[in-house]
């Protein structure tokens, strides 16, 4: 089946409605609520887009979303990792509380918790999911969508076999295009109600394979590489040491392998964001541009080279710092900044919030509303980062983390191995740990002591017990 074929059948597949969504959309009042798009990135690093920090990027649409909007500066996940990542956002819960916490064994997201796109199908919006779902294994479709479009696990690029409402079906074309072609196609049906696409890309996932079109894109382009590309290591952990290339400052082509990674990313994101102005330019001609609420976020980080890393998972800034831009024009004064602490687990709260929906108590996140509207009084000043060591990388241990405007503690609970404690205002690259610095014991202790906090408030010191306990007795 060709790519226009696909788009005539899922045309069809989604016009029926099950008869309760009929009601509910039948019920709605979409003049009083906004509309949502949320556009997910795997693999997308805070600092990848041009408005993000990447002055060699191209990434125009993106840009044009923060032009209008708000970004986040500091906006983070609380496991860096695919499955988890989307997990939180879904529910506002952290992985230990939903379950979804690993990669390795794909574990279904539990249809009972209440995700905020059921939330708001509940409450009459026509929901559709097109992209990358990665939680559990099949590509069926799941609870709280009308439209259903995916794929199992990661997908393919090139020609992959797509799931449209229950129909399976290889597609001919670049992923990124049909993920597109299927969200313009289902924005453009009539509706009485308001909608929701939640519109998560397999791009920029390695392996890193960009549309024909964009092959070219970014040849012979080099990129800044900041400090820590060129880490040696020194006063750093044991496990981070092990199985690394050393990388010499001095050397000419110090920088060069890590230029070409970078590239093949930005590739990928081109097609993405090609897609993203379509949607744009879509709800801009049939006036709902007004009345939606457009969010953009990378599911977790990614590391360049950075500390010698590959990847994400560990709890450097890299690895965990995403990029979050949300445009509203009802609320949002264009080109605004928040640089407050933000988390993936105040994202459905905060969608809720915008809907008018009261949050389920299993929340843990914040709805960010109040910082939309200029008032962070009352707002975190620290979060929880935990990663679970997974069996297909054993050479990355589980992390637990705090980070607060200034520092950060990172620990390894499962290993013996050092403390790490970072000054991050005065030194953001994360080179010099300062845990053993006897000039900073009453930091590091109070780290600890908010530790120790968080993971009774995240409900995680149970879990972790267990875990930790577990591990033991298996030796």
């Amino acid at each position: 089946m060709d790519r226009r074929e696909f788009l005539r059948a899922a045309a069809i597949a989604g016009l029926a409605l099950n008869p309760i969504a009929a009601r509910a959309i039948e019920a709605a009042k979409p003049k009083e609520r906004p509309n949502f798009v949320f556009i997910l990135i795997d693999d997308l690093r805070y600092d990848l887009a041009h408005c993000t920090g990447n002055p060699q990027a191209k990434t125009p649409n993106i840009d044009r979303i923060a032009r209008d909007g708000v970004m986040f500066s500091n906006a983070f996940v609380t496991i860096s990792l695919c499955s988890p990542s989307r997990a939180t956002f879904l529910t506002g819960q952290y992985g230990h509380c939903n379950g979804v916490y690993v990669n390795e064994s794909r574990p279904e997201l539990d249809p009972s918790i209440a995700t905020w796109p059921k939330l708001l199908q509940e409450a009459g919006y026509d929901t559709a999911f097109i992209g990358k779902w990665h939680q559990g294994k099949g590509n069926y479709p799941r609870k709280g969508f009308n439209h259903w479009v995916s794929f199992e696990g990661q997908g393919a690029y090139e020609n992959p076999t797509i799931n449209t409402d229950g129909k399976v079906e290889q597609i001919n074309g670049y992923m990124t295009d049909i993920l597109s072609d299927a969200a313009m196609e289902w924005l453009r049906r009539d509706r009485t109600a308001p909608f929701c696409l939640y519109l998560p890309h397999k791009a920029v996932h390695g392996p890193f394979t960009p549309a024909p079109r964009y092959a070219n894109l970014y040849d012979g382009v080099k990129f800044p590489h900041p400090p820590n590309c060129f880490d040696n290591f020194e006063g750093k952990p044991e496990w981070l040491k092990k199985d690394r290339i050393p990388k010499n400052p001095n050397a000419p082509s110090a920088g060069a392998g890590l230029d070409e990674p970078i590239r093949k990313q930005l590739r990928c994101l081109a097609a993405a964001d090609e897609g993203i102005g379509r949607i744009l330019d879509q709800l801009a001609r049939t006036g709902q541009l007004e009345n939606t609420v457009i969010a953009f976020a990378g599911d977790n980080g990614f590391y360049h080279g950075e500390h010698g890393l590959g990847d994400k998972r560990s709890a450097y800034e890299e690895s965990i710092r995403i990029p979050l831009i949300v445009s509203y024009p009802k609320m949002i004064k264009p080109g605004t900044k928040i640089q407050d602490m933000v988390l993936n687990t105040d994202f459905a709260p905060t969608m809720l919030d915008l809907a008018g929906i009261a949050a389920p108590a299993s929340i843990q996140g914040k709805s960010m509303v109040p910082l939309l509207k200029g008032n962070d009084s009352g707002w975190r000043k620290e979060f929880f980062y935990e990663y679970m060591s997974e069996p297909q990388f054993p050479k990355i241990p589980s992390v637990l983390a705090v980070r607060t405007d200034r520092w950060k503690y990172i620990c390894y609970p499962e290993i013996t191995d050092i403390e790490e404690l970072y000054d991050i205002k005065n030194d953001p690259y994360e080179l010099n740990n300062l845990a053993s610095d006897p000039k900073h014991a009453s930091t590091l202790a109070d780290m600890k002591k908010r530790m120790d906090a968080l993971m009774v408030e995240t409900k995680a010191k149970e879990f972790w017990d267990k875990r930790i306990a577990a591990g033991k007795a298996a030796k």
